[in-house]
C-alpha cells in the first residue's frame, strides 16, 4: 500500500512539472505587459485582458500563419495516410521480386538523421522550382518510413484467408485493399494520422528554410521571427501566439487518445 502511494506521488509531481509551464504560458497570455515582468511574479492575471488576442489577430498576420500551417498539415496528413497504407499493404501482403529488399531500405531510411538529407532535399527542390510554395513545403513529406513500417506491421497480422475470400469473389486487388483490408487498420491509420499531424505542425526547420516570404510562414516560423525584432519584449504577444500554436494539436490529441493508445498497442502486439 506504501509502494502504490509513493507511485501516485510521482505521478503527480510528474504531471505538475510537465502542466505547470503551460498553464504558466495560458495564464501569460491574458495579462498586461506591466504584469509579466513585475517582480515578484503573479500566477493568476490582476486585470485579465484579451488584448494580446486582439492584438495577435489584428496588427499581425497570424490568420494566414494559421491558414498555412492547417493546409501544410492537413495535406501532409492525408499523403502518409494514403501512399503509406498502400505501400504497407503492398510490403506486408503481396508477393513480388526484391519486397523484402525494398523493405530493408524502407528501414534503412529511417535510421538515417534527417539532417543528413536536409541540404540534398534542400537543393532538390530548390533546383524543381518549388522554393517558396505550398508543393515544396508539403511533397518532401508525403510519405515517411516511419508511416511505412507501422501500416506494414498492422497489414501482417490481418489473415490472408480475407485477401483469398475477395479473390474468389471476384474482387480486384484494388478492391480487395480498399474496401476489405484498408477498413480493418483504422487504429493504425488514427495513429499515423494522430502522429504526422503533429509533426508537421511543430515541424520549424524546413519551412524556415523553404518559405521565404511572410504570405507563406507557417505559425511555427511566424512565432519564432516574432520573438526577434521589434517584437521581441512583447511577452503577451508571444504566449498568446504560443498558445494558438499549442492548443489545436493539444485538442486534436485528446480527442482521439484512445486511438493512439490502441493503434500503438496492437501494432505492437502483432
Amino acid at each position: 500500500m506504501r509502494r502504490t502511494w509513493w507511485i501516485y506521488l510521482i505521478g503527480v509531481l510528474g504531471l505538475v512539472a510537465v502542466a505547470a509551464p503551460f498553464l504558466w504560458m495560458v495564464l501569460g497570455s491574458f495579462k498586461t505587459q506591466g504584469e509579466l515582468l513585475r517582480v515578484p511574479p503573479t500566477w493568476w492575471p490582476n486585470e485579465p485582458t484579451s488584448q494580446n488576442y486582439d492584438d495577435l489577430f489584428s496588427k499581425a498576420n497570424f490568420p494566414r500563419y494559421f491558414l498555412n500551417s492547417t493546409l501544410v498539415a492537413l495535406a501532409v496528413t492525408a499523403g502518409n495516410l494514403i501512399f503509406c497504407s498502400m505501400i504497407g499493404y503492398a510490403l506486408a501482403k503481396l508477393n513480388f521480386k526484391g519486397r523484402n529488399a525494398l523493405f530493408v531500405l524502407v528501414m534503412a531510411t529511417l535510421m538515417i538523421p534527417g539532417m543528413v538529407t536536409f541540404v540534398p532535399l534542400f537543393v532538390l527542390v530548390t533546383n524543381a522550382g518549388l522554393a517558396n510554395s505550398y508543393p515544396g513545403l508539403i511533397l518532401p513529406f508525403l510519405v515517411s518510413p516511419f508511416g511505412v513500417f507501422l501500416m506494414r506491421q498492422f497489414f501482417l497480422g490481418l489473415p490472408d484467408d480475407l485477401i483469398d475470400a475477395g479473390r474468389v469473389d471476384g474482387t480486384s486487388e484494388l478492391g480487395i485493399f480498399a474496401r476489405i483490408m484498408l477498413p480493418l487498420t483504422r487504429p493504425a491509420l488514427a495513429t499515423l494520422g494522430i502522429l504526422t499531424f503533429l509533426g508537421s505542425w511543430n515541424n520549424f526547420l524546413w519551412p524556415l528554410v523553404i518559405a521565404q516570404t511572410e504570405d507563406k510562414y507557417t505559425l511555427p516560423v511566424a512565432l519564432a521571427l516574432y520573438s526577434t525584432g521589434q517584437n521581441a519584449q512583447n511577452y503577451g504577444l508571444l504566449m498568446a501566439g504560443a498558445v494558438v500554436v499549442v492548443v489545436p494539436v493539444l485538442v486534436m490529441f485528446l480527442a482521439f487518445q484512445r486511438h493512439v493508445t490502441k493503434g500503438i498497442a496492437i501494432t505492437g502486439l502483432k
